[in-house]
């Protein structure tokens, strides 16, 4: 177990508090504010506990470079609204310098203090040992909650914690739960669903997933890759060429492993990859040339909902068509609808899973929702997160 901001004291403390607001803009606003409503649980209750809150974080891709369009005011801003009391914005394009280290020094128990941008330091990325000091000597207590980047090594998320005491927050906490029970000790039947395009980054979680599951549904883009490795047509539907091999391996381990391995037995094929377009439901072993695979087919569908039925724990990665345009979204909004009404432990490992949750009006029927794409699949991989490695043990 790792610990948590409620094994540290942490009334008059300076606690430097490691988000993930990486959130949506447009012309300066944010469009959607789901991850810093996700981080407030852990800066309330700090704030209540009577920390001095300085709050960090990275947004978009500035490369190491102060761009105004990636600023964080507007996330203080926000958190100011949220939280009903003044969040000081630290603006500098240093991220800390004097005048940051001043405001730190003058914060009081239950003030709460935002840094600029860690990415305008091209050192954040770099992990570099010296801007994780800089970051470090702003408190006395790191709490890592950005599970989003836990799977980076960087200065603002592992870094810092050679310089100061390392717990988690509740963001973490939860994944860590959730994601961490599902692999380690789940009710069972235990089924992953894969979906999405690229077979080559799922390679790994299929192969990890396929020791711990009873049952691996693979749908989306990533299925033609697999009829590809079973000598099938695909026409002009994706192809992973690279993973074919791969792919003809997976059939190979689950049988062995003696887990059930179910592919679309139909699938929704367009003449172009576009929402009017002409298209028609084939079997996966009548698919024509000049046509792309979009979406799974009605039978398919069926199929699946009937496995999603009996299962216990469920963890659900990748859509299983363009779920983006309308006439080919009836797949994925299937399979989420189906884990809505089930009974099972739903994870739904961040991403485009989590989009379509949020598209289809589903995402408070899931028992949960990972904050973090890339995160939850290394997670998922079996992978050491160098954001969570450092978060220190309970005794």
């Amino acid at each position: 177990m790792k610990k948590t901001v409620r094994d540290m004291d942490v009334k008059g403390k300076r606690v430097l508090v490691r988000c993930d607001f990486n959130v949506p803009m447009q012309e300066g606003k944010i469009t959607d504010d789901t991850r810093i409503v996700s981080a407030l649980p852990t800066i309330r209750y700090l704030t209540e506990h009577g920390a001095k809150v300085i709050l960090m974080s990275h947004m978009g891709r500035p490369k190491g470079e102060p761009k105004k369009e990636f600023t964080l005011q507007p996330v203080a801003d926000r958190l100011t609204q949220l939280l009903g009391k003044q969040v000081v914005f630290a603006a500098s394009d240093r991220v800390v310098d004097e005048n940051v280290q001043r405001a730190a020094a003058a914060l009081a128990d239950g003030d709460v203090m935002l840094l600029e941008n860690v990415r305008f330091r091209k050192e954040e990325t770099q992990n570099d040992a010296g801007f994780a000091k800089e970051l470090a000597s702003l408190g006395d207590i790191f709490v890592n909650d950005a599970f989003g980047t836990a799977h980076r090594a960087h200065a603002s998320t592992a870094g810092i914690a050679d310089y100061l005491p390392c717990v988690s927050g509740f963001l973490i906490e939860k994944e860590v739960q959730f994601l961490g029970n599902a692999v380690e000790n789940p009710d069972r039947p235990f089924v992953a669903i894969m979906g999405g395009a690229k077979v080559g980054d799922k390679i790994p979680v299929i192969e990890n997933l396929l020791k711990k599951v009873d049952a691996l549904i693979i749908g989306g883009g990533m299925a033609y890759t697999f009829f590809k490795a079973e000598g099938l047509e695909i026409g002009t539907s994706i192809l992973d060429q690279d993973s074919l091999a791969l792919a003809k391996e997976i059939f190979a381990k689950a049988e062995q492993a003696g887990v059930k391995l179910l592919l679309p037995v139909d699938a929704v094929c367009a003449k172009e990859f576009q929402n009017d377009t002409e298209f028609a439901v084939f079997d996966k072993d009548q698919i024509p040339q000049d046509r792309m695979g979009m979406d799974i087919g009605p039978k398919t569908i069926e199929l699946f909902k009937a496995e999603i039925a009996q299962a216990k724990t469920i963890v659900w990665n990748g859509p299983m068509g363009v779920f983006e345009m309308p006439n080919f979204a009836a797949g994925t909004r299937a399979v989420a609808e189906a884990l809505a009404a089930s009974d099972a432990v739903t994870i739904i490992g961040g991403g485009d899973s989590a989009a379509a949750c949020e598209q289809f009006g589903l995402k408070d029927q899931m028992t949960h929702i990972s904050t973090g794409g890339g995160a939850s699949l290394e997670f998922l991989e079996g992978k050491v997160l160098p954001g969570i490695a450092v978060i220190e043990d309970k005794q």
